[in-house]
């Protein structure tokens, strides 16, 4: 008899940190356990794949990065469908379905997986599934997990109507349909959440009926793929921390910008970078490498009993009758790395669990009720337990561990599942122009208050690394600071991340608006060191007017560069300084009659923001919370231009809208 030939699907993925490729690998293995025969891709491996040929269902999963910018790995592929001289039938042939990534917090929501569906409309190609949007500021499970549920009869049917002839029909765009579709999904689950929470006193391992007598749904398990070999270490010298693109670079000063009884700390940091030059302008931002928490380290290495074997090198290799689609061992772990060289410099120990992981989980629990409990934290069932212990309390493998006493996970799981450790991006806080041979940076340090399943607070990782880190040297103000020797002197690892946006303009006589409550003054502060600069070498050009918009709690306690914006505005550098304290009544007041924050000063003065932007072609910038700030401000924009333009809404959003498209609204905003 001949051999039966196994449907074929191309799974094809773009990612910035590695969550649209998960889902992607997810897919495909699911697809293999379905008896489909899988093919998955990066889209930057264009050599692997061919749409052109292609007559296969295609799947793609892809991410947002950025300002609504494609990840790196997808540059080329949107570049390359973005061609003018396609034809409008190029893809007429392709039929595929498409999964986007994204977060609400951000204004461009999705925009590479709706840049690349569009485009691919636009060419003729046709969906087999709806678009699915999922939303990571209210938890990509809310639309993941139903579009993956249906993702299988829709590529079922897409098979089965490829094998038969089909008549002539019109083929209508289903972007729109697609995104009410899963609009509409997302907030039926929500609904579903809301009234399935039973107000008891459930907790993280522990639950209650109807959860509890639930049968379940839970995820198919994970295939394992990695063989890991702890073999004793030799002579040889512990590997350093090594990443690629960074270079080490002492800390040549730091300052405390706040004062000891404000609610957040502040703190500024400068570089020594003149044996390391770096290109970087005003507006670029840098990523700072640090390390897991040694405490931290340690209580994992006790937890899986390898606390006598932590200096053991790790021999890493793929499992040869691994069910895993396209598996391969991480490239992020050198070679000869020790156990603790691991867990300290190349996995993120605090990333929040995903349902996949706690579903791998329950294969190493012993207990029957903890066992049931995570079954129950990773099951369609329980998804509103899963969000409300584990998504917003972000916990981590640890916090897991210590409430799950009989779940002993191999090491091999934690470095399957466990992602790589991201580095921390910051706004330059200088301008060459000001301070050569130096970058500087500032940051609040990050405070996670207890909880019921965390009982321990904790700070941010990188914030309260870099704060032990320059605490020796660290210059308290009204204080002088002490001097250092060589041997104290802090370093950190760096690498340049350029921001091409987000730039001051090239026409010195265009008008600036800047935005940056809290640390979001940081970038502005380079803004007008370069500005101050350029206006010393210039002093025949006609100067664009500067607007800085800050705010702050209180003036006395944490009103950042205080005495450098105040010497900007004195020597003419910046023309308008509006500074806003929410905690503080307005002067000569003792109730607040004034603005509280930076959206509300912005409408005090919507005449001439409105005139700089629109009339003289300015440039706004904001940079700060993309949760409520952003989202705030662009709010107050659109009330300004509606009101002074006097313009319905729709025409008000267009306007802000026009203003994006010729990048003279830009953002640098951050969770």
């Amino acid at each position: 008899m001949p051999c039966e030939v196994k449907p074929r699907i191309l799974v094809l993925y773009g990612s910035q940190k590695g969550q649209a490729q998960s889902i992607a690998e997810g897919i495909a293995d699911e697809a293999e356990e379905k008896g489909l025969i899988a093919e998955i891709c990066c889209v930057s491996e264009g050599d692997k794949f061919n749409l052109e040929k292609e007559r296969a269902p295609v799947v793609i999963v892809v991410s947002t990065t950025g300002d609504g910018d494609p990840p790196d790995n997808a540059l080329k592929f949107v570049k390359r469908i973005k061609k003018k001289t396609l034809s409008s039938d190029h893809y007429a042939h392709l039929c595929y379905a498409l999964l986007a990534l994204g977060d609400t917090n951000y204004a461009n929501f999705c925009n590479c997986g709706k840049t690349i569906d569009g485009r691919l409309q636009e060419l003729g190609a046709k969906h087999f599934y709806a678009t699915g949007y999922a939303d990571d500021g209210v938890g990509l499970e809310l639309v993941l997990d139903p579009w993956l549920e249906g993702l299988w009869e829709a590529i079922r049917r897409a098979l089965s109507k490829m094998s038969a002839p089909q008549p002539k029909r019109d083929v209508t765009d289903t972007r729109v349909s697609s995104e009410e579709t899963f609009e509409s999904l997302a907030t039926d689950v929500s609904l579903h959440l809301l009234t399935s929470e039973t107000g008891s006193t459930a907790s993280l391992t522990l639950s209650f009926p109807p959860l509890s007598e639930s049968a379940l749904n839970v995820p198919n398990l994970p295939p394992p793929y990695l063989d890991v070999v702890l073999q004793e270490a030799t002579t040889r010298e512990e590997v350093g921390c090594v990443a690629e693109g960074f270079q080490e670079v002492p800390v040549s000063r730091s300052a405390k910008l706040t004062s000891d009884d404000s609610v957040k700390t502040a703190l500024l940091v400068e570089l020594d970078i003149s044996a390391h030059p770096m290109d970087y302008q005003p507006g670029d931002s840098l990523d700072v490498l640090c390390p897991n928490r040694v405490s931290e380290v340690g209580e994992l290495l006790l937890r899986l009993g390898l606390m006598d074997r932590k200096s053991h090198c790790i021999q890493l290799s793929l499992q040869k009758d691994t069910k895993k689609k396209a598996a391969q061992i991480p490239s992020y772990i050198p070679e000869n790395s020790t156990l603790q060289y691991l867990l300290t410099w190349c996995l993120e120990i605090r990333s929040v669990l995903k349902k996949a992981f706690i579903r791998s989980l329950v294969e190493c629990t012993e207990e029957s009720g903890e066992k049931r409990r995570l079954q129950e934290l990773c099951s369609k069932q329980g998804s509103a337990d899963y969000n409300l212990y584990v998504r917003d309390p972000r916990l981590g493998i640890l916090d897991l561990l210590r409430a799950f006493p009989s779940c002993q996970p191999p090491l091999s799981l934690l470095i399957e599942h466990l992602p790589k450790l991201q580095p921390r991006p910051y706004s330059a806080a200088s301008s060459r122009m000001r301070h050569p041979g130096q970058l500087h940076f500032v940051f609040n340090i990050i405070e996670f208050p207890a909880c019921i399943e965390r009982p321990g607070g904790r700070r941010g990782l990188c914030t309260g690394w870099l704060s032990d880190l320059v605490d020796p040297i660290l210059l308290h103000p009204g204080k002088v600071q002490s001097s250092s020797t060589s041997s104290s002197v802090p370093k950190v690892h760096v690498s340049l991340r350029q921001n091409c946006s987000f730039r001051l303009p090239s026409d010195l006589s265009k008008p600036l608006i800047m935005i940056g409550p809290g640390t979001g003054v940081a970038p502005f502060i380079g803004f007008l060191q370069q500005r101050e600069k350029e206006r010393e070498d210039n002093p025949e050009v006609v100067f664009g007017e500067t607007w800085l918009f800050f705010g702050c709690r209180h003036r006395d306690r944490d009103f950042l560069f205080r005495e450098e914006l105040q010497g900007f505005v004195g020597n003419g550098t910046l023309t308008h300084l509006k500074v806003c304290f929410s905690r503080d009544p307005p002067e000569g007041t003792e109730t607040r009659t004034g603005p509280r924050y930076v959206q509300h000063d912005l409408l005090l003065h919507a005449k001439d923001i409105t005139n700089l932007l629109l009339r003289e072609n300015g440039y706004l910038y904001v940079c700060g919370d993309a949760k409520n700030m952003a989202k705030d401000v662009n709010d107050a924009l659109m009330e300004m231009i509606a009101a002074e333009l006097q313009l319905d809404k729709l025409e008000a959003m267009k306007a802000l809208a026009r203003l994006r498209e010729e990048k003279r609204y830009l953002q640098d905003i951050w969770n």
